[in-house]
């Protein structure tokens, strides 16, 4: 990997941190944080905040209509309202997790932990991604539309994430080969 995009991604973590966990902020109340902001006090350029936006494979970023301000769209530890749509989820959703987690979960259920929502993803190859992050990667299968039937709200962020506050271990219906 080149030096340019080791370096964005690097600086992209460190947005996904300011935009998503950064408690010292005062952020709106839907989760917008002030480009200029980010310009002087955190050695961002707009020619790289354009080119993190544009580039992130999972578009976790929106900038506002006028451009002045961002957000990510899911992910806060913060609490914030990123005006997400209520909507019907697909039969079943997928829960990307490490190996070493799957016990605890197969009792507990799925927990937001420090987040505001339980991420879900449509394919087992998204969920695989989110699982690796954490360790030896595991799928489980949601059935999402007995949750929804039984009155479970679910949100679907502007980049095609599933969110719901938790997901009890009734739920689960198998680990994704």
């Amino acid at each position: 990997m080149d030096t340019h995009a080791t370096n964005l991604i690097k600086r992209g973590k460190k947005l996904s941190y300011l935009l998503r966990h950064d408690k010292t902020y005062a952020f709106d109340e839907h989760g917008w944080r002030v480009v200029n902001d980010l310009v002087d006090n955190h050695g961002f350029t707009i020619a790289e905040l354009l080119e993190i936006v544009a580039t992130n494979n999972k578009q976790r970023y929106e900038f506002s209509e006028d451009m002045t301000s961002i957000r990510a769209r899911q992910g806060h530890s913060i609490q914030v309202d990123v005006e997400l749509a209520e909507a019907t989820p697909p039969d079943i959703l997928y829960h990307g997790t490490a190996k070493a987690f799957v016990k605890s979960i197969m009792s507990q259920g799925i927990q937001k932990g420090n987040r505001l929502y339980v991420h879900l993803s449509t394919t087992i190859e998204a969920a695989t991604k989110v699982g690796a992050r954490h360790g030896e990667p595991v799928v489980l299968c949601i059935d999402a539309k007995r949750m929804h039937e039984e009155g479970i709200k679910f949100f679907l962020s502007r980049n095609g994430v599933w969110l719901t506050d938790f997901v009890d271990a009734n739920y689960i219906i198998g680990i994704a080969e």
